[in-house]
């Protein structure tokens, strides 16, 4: 399952935002470090499920009316302030955890109403585009630590006759989620000394930042843009190459309780709702400035920043094995059971050995359930794609 963590100073709404995306029980309050322990829970990203193109829905528990949420892990940990790096607040517990962590989602305060170490000031007086970058930079330069910490190994490494410094700086860098694969793209980008005891403290740093951009990188969420002063958004939009995503993980929180309760008709991702139940005149007028908002932005943010994360900076497509190429049902009888987040590029071994490391080693051939039709191995699969896998280790 991937895993998207959420980054932040203290009090920029990360917790909110957990609790919107996964309906899990967490601390929320208007302190630093609401948050000690890391929280992990399950959320969904959004995607149109293949069933849209049958004549009647799937039935799915991951499928409302054609909008299929495929699971994903959301990771919430604790706030990170200036110096976090070298341990200030709970930065290493912070940084450690993000390890694990395949793209981040950096939670800023639009409203600029927390300074820079997440205690509570007047609206629009702190600038929230310098905590995008901060976070950037305090992840850099953990990383950056961890390479100096560990450099020596790799310079004794250099003195024996076979030595392969990007199979060397690959074992320096597993722990943080780079392959091999990964390490060798980063070189081919920076200019280095052959030699590792002719590195400098420059050239370390090069490298930790390079390898923090290719394996975890960010989405920035401009929460609180209903509390934010005119052009926020976009102010932070300007001063960064990073997607952005407006959004009001209070107003998510809102309506996705108001929909387990039947007041809204609302399901995540929806860029707007309907009221069904009874409500008090003040529900209604924060429901109505919270539909202006929305209406405004495209959604509450919530939903569309996980996708942003999921689909785009990480590159996923998603697939659907069936065992029933005609019903697109498994063994028994289920339409569409399973989804899979799939690099994109890849093809049906790929998704066999996703299903499970028996069925790709066993891999024979596999049918486009759409056409119909055996497709090759090298079929590079599309989002959407539902496909028959055909293998020795099937049933």
């Amino acid at each position: 399952m991937l895993t998207v963590a959420l980054a932040g100073k203290p009090n920029a709404g990360k917790s909110t935002f957990y609790t919107a995306a996964t309906m899990a029980d967490v601390d929320v309050a208007n302190y630093p470090f609401t948050t000690i322990d890391a929280n992990r829970g399950v959320t969904h990203v959004r995607t149109r499920c293949p069933c849209l193109d049958r004549e009647e829905r799937c039935g799915n528990e991951n499928c409302r009316d054609g909008k299929r949420y495929v699971p994903i892990e959301l990771l919430d940990v604790a706030g990170l302030v200036p110096g976090a790096h070298e341990g200030k607040g709970l930065g290493n517990q912070f940084l450690d955890e993000l390890t694990n962590a395949d793209v981040v989602v950096n939670v800023v305060d639009a409203s600029g109403a927390t300074n820079a170490e997440g205690e509570p000031v007047e609206v629009g007086s702190h600038d929230p585009l310098g905590d995008v970058d901060f976070i950037e930079e305090e992840m850099d330069l953990w990383l950056a630590g961890i390479v100096d910490r560990n450099w020596e190994s790799v310079e004794r490494k250099s003195r024996s006759p076979d030595f392969d410094l990007e199979a060397a700086l690959s074992d320096m860098l597993t722990g943080f989620g780079a392959t091999e694969y990964d390490v060798a793209r980063v070189l081919r980008g920076l200019e280095y000394p052959d030699d590792p005891k002719a590195w400098t403290d420059d050239d370390r740093e090069a490298l930790a930042r390079a390898v923090r951009r290719r394996t975890k990188p960010i989405v920035v969420v401009a929460n609180k843009v209903d509390a934010a002063p005119d052009g926020a958004v976009d102010r932070i939009r300007e001063g960064t190459d990073k997607p952005v995503i407006a959004a009001t993980a209070d107003g998510e929180l809102a309506l996705r309780r108001a929909a387990e309760a039947g007041v809204v008709d609302y399901d995540p991702g929806d860029e707007s709702f309907e009221i069904v139940g009874d409500v008090s005149d003040d529900q209604r007028a924060g429901l109505d400035a919270l539909r202006g908002s929305m209406a405004e932005y495209e959604g509450t943010g919530v939903q569309a920043a996980l996708n942003a994360a999921v689909y785009d900076l990480l590159d996923r497509i998603t697939a659907y094995p069936v065992q029933d190429a005609g019903k697109w049902t498994d063994g028994t009888g289920n339409v569409l059971p399973d989804a899979f987040l799939l690099p994109a590029g890849s093809t049906p071994p790929d998704l066999a050995y996703a299903v499970h490391s028996d069925i790709g080693e066993g891999y024979l051939h596999a049918v486009d359930a759409r056409a119909s039709r055996r497709i090759g191995e090298d079929r590079e699969l599309s989002e959407g794609d539902v496909v028959k896998i055909v293998s020795t280790a099937g049933p």
